[in-house]
């Protein structure tokens, strides 16, 4: 048995990760608002002792609602219903630095973890969406680097509230009338450029010291952001050469500021399209591409790369000359990922919105059970992946697929877990659990 591990984490998308999912007569589109749909979709990761699930989390409605199921519910409140139905399971929730203030999120964090007993994790993101800012009173989206300077001020701030309570703050004592130790409760007196916060957090320390820092962006700011801070980074690669560049840098860096690479997890995402057969799969691949509405396609390309092509025609080539390198309009990883393939394949209009479809830029693969495992087994043992995030084209049958068929095969090859070996989310992630930044301080409230 190997001692290093895969993780992987189930990312529930409604009704799956191909834009046309809601589409396909597999998939559970009736059930999208149905809480049970996702406590059953738990469970069964749960039952298959995967990591976590995952929930992305936008704070405006997409332009393109009228083509797919873009609404979102808000995902810590849902996660609390999954955590009554699961016992174990990871539970992330995705929340923005940009449009959240930092006591509130840590209240809310706070009580998910302990609802949970040490389930919970933050994937911490700053907003790409333009549209939220009128959401919240803002005249206009704050820049790339502003929000990236807003966000490290914020994890100080939240940090120190999650930390504000010791671990044996609460003494909890009936006979002596003792509840709380309060010279072990400290305000954090927090001024910034950003916010003003006194504290201390009103809720003791969490079974996990603090929730799992998770990370998304793959720009340079949110490299250097995520080797900073995050202990598990969500991240989209086509090829394996772009994943290695991606894990070696986050390794490095996180390196460069005394952290342990070992405590801080690459998780690219992978949507696989499963069957017997590379034909069948290569089917069941061409059956959803078969389901895309250009409009749909040609919204989420002009998000990523700021280019409308509404009036090209979709079998031309694409105008690669139009696209301007020198400025990452949408989301900034995704520019580069989109520019790399174009530069690399050459694509029609067509063929580059079928490849995006998939799962909006993360690596989509088809073929059998075999070539699935194969695959992630190279990423996993060659400095490109600590594990994955999964992301089924459709749900539940895609994940039900790769669970029945893939999983088996890792476990064979002694890469995945038969069994929880802990409790908590750093259990399964084989993160240490954080001191508090105020052991040993002698400043407490009065």
């Amino acid at each position: 048995m190997s001692k290093r591990q895969l993780s992987l984490n189930l990312f529930i998308y409604p009704g799956g990760h191909h834009e046309a999912a809601w589409r396909y007569n597999g998939s559970a589109a009736d059930r999208i608002l149905d809480v049970t749909y996702y406590q059953e979709l738990a469970q069964r990761a749960e039952a298959q002792k995967f990591d976590a699930i995952f929930f992305a989390d936008g704070p405006a409605l997409a332009d393109n609602v009228r083509y797919a199921q873009r609404f979102r519910f808000e995902p810590i409140t849902w996660l609390a219903a999954i955590a009554v139905a699961t016992k174990r399971i990871g539970l992330i929730a995705t929340a923005s630095t940009t449009y959240t203030e930092p006591y509130n999120l840590a209240r809310l964090f706070a009580s998910l973890d302990h609802l949970s007993g040490g389930r919970a994790g933050w994937n911490i993101v700053t907003t790409s969406t333009a549209q939220a800012a009128q959401n919240f009173g803002l005249p206009e989206h704050p820049p790339h680097h502003e929000r990236y300077e807003r966000a490290r001020e914020y994890l100080d701030v939240i940090t120190r509230l999650w930390d504000s309570w010791e671990d044996d703050a609460v003494v909890n004592d009936p006979a002596s009338g003792i509840f709380a130790d309060t010279g072990k409760i400290h305000p954090i007196d927090h001024v910034g450029k950003h916010f003003r916060v006194r504290g201390p957090l009103n809720i003791s320390r969490t079974p996990q010291g603090r929730p799992v820092y998770v990370q998304a962006g793959s720009s340079d700011d949110g490299r250097a952001f995520a080797a900073r801070f995050a202990e598990a980074i969500f991240t989209a690669h086509q090829t394996l050469a772009s994943a290695q560049e991606f894990y070696a840098d986050i390794k490095r860096q996180a390196r460069g500021f005394d952290r342990s690479p070992d405590q801080v997890k690459v998780l690219p995402g992978i949507s696989p399209f499963i069957a017997s057969t590379q034909a069948e799969a290569d089917r069941l691949q061409d059956e959803f591409n078969e389901l895309i509405q250009p409009e749909y396609s040609l919204t989420q390309l002009r998000q990523m790369i700021g280019l409308d092509l509404s009036g090209f025609d979709l079998d031309g080539p694409f105008p690669r000359h139009l696209i301007d390198t020198g400025s990452a309009r949408g989301v900034a990883s995704r520019f580069k990922l989109v520019v790399d393939i174009v530069d690399r394949e050459q694509p029609t209009i067509r063929q580059l919105v079928q490849r995006l479809a998939g799962a909006r830029g993360h690596w989509v693969i088809a073929g059998p059970p075999e070539k699935i495992a194969d695959n992630i087994q190279t990423w996993f043992e060659n400095g490109a992946a600590d594990g994955f995030n999964v992301m089924p084209p459709w749900l539940s049958g895609g994940f039900d697929i790769f669970a029945e068929q893939v999983v088996p095969i890792l476990r064979k090859r002694g890469l995945f877990r038969d069994e929880y070996s802990g409790t908590t989310l750093r259990d399964h992630y084989g993160l240490s659990r954080p001191q508090s930044v105020f052991s040993g301080s002698i400043k407490a409230i009065a």
